[in-house]
């Protein structure tokens, strides 16, 4: 199967640009989008073969996330089960027989770490709901059978130096903090593989964002912050896992996985 997660920076935006012919070329069994920054019902897209599921957030213009997938889901869940973190649309989850998909759009913790304590909040809400959707567990009090997770989206995170150009200057900001870099590792011990990390251990000059000041893109002065786990279950399944940086359209690129499954 092939999955394609990409952080659009607004979907009307790229719509604009290219973004019907990047996901015709994909052509993808999933294809994830973060940063949608609309409601529901304000964009409709003509993607023949595809079931789409979109999470809004309250605030107008603001975060957002959809998934459009060939198959369609046995149940899909659009937030974590916690009123407070759910009001920004930042999840699609969506269960299939043999595994669950998740596309994330995670906080920012902002400039100065302002939203710090509202990310260590979250990223431990998600870990838990992962776990539990691993575990047949779900948010509202239902049960599923238990089975494989698969992640996506934009994590809003570094992990480690080589996930970054400037590692040295950016070391404390947010994205590169101890906190946000603590609570993916976090992620990774539950039980998760960072497939690009677990077929590319040492690659460097990989990124999926580039700051549009400073002529960051030109340059490749970028940083690894969108990516694809999985269950540790399914790592033997892992065939290929890219960063698509020649893809343009939005200060993010696309990512992708391909699993045998």
């Amino acid at each position: 199967m092939r999955f394609v997660s990409w952080d659009v920076n607004g979907i009307r935006a790229v719509l604009k640009k290219n973004f019907l012919e990047v996901f015709d070329a994909f052509n993808a069994d999933i294809f994830a989008i973060q940063e949608t920054k609309c409601q529901v019902g304000q964009v409709e897209l003509d993607l023949p073969g595809y079931h789409q599921y979109w999470s809004a957030a309250e605030k107008k213009g603001y975060s957002g996330t959809a998934v459009f997938t060939r198959e369609e889901p046995l149940r899909v869940l659009h937030g974590l089960g916690n009123e407070y973190l759910d009001a920004e649309g930042r999840i699609v989850a969506c269960e299939f027989p043999q595994f669950w998909f998740v596309n994330v759009y995670t906080p920012n913790s902002q400039m100065e770490l302002a939203r710090i304590d509202h990310r260590m909040e979250w990223d431990d809400a998600f870990r838990d709901f992962c776990k539990g959707l691993e575990a047949g567990v779900l948010p509202d009090g239902a049960s599923s059978d238990p089975k494989p997770v698969v992640m996506c989206g934009d994590f809003n995170v570094a992990h480690e130096e080589i996930d970054l150009k400037n590692p040295g200057p950016n070391r404390g900001a947010s994205g590169f903090s101890d906190e946000e870099r603590g609570k993916f590792t976090e992620l990774v011990d539950a039980g998760f593989t960072d497939t690009f990390r677990l077929l590319h251990p040492d690659e460097t000059g990989r990124y999926s964002w580039w700051s549009y000041r400073f002529r960051a893109r030109s340059t490749n002065a970028g940083w690894r912050i969108d990516y694809f786990l999985v269950s540790d279950a399914l790592r033997d399944h892992v065939v290929a896992a890219s960063i698509y940086d020649d893809v343009e359209g939005s200060d993010h690129c696309p990512v992708g996985l391909e699993l045998d499954i």
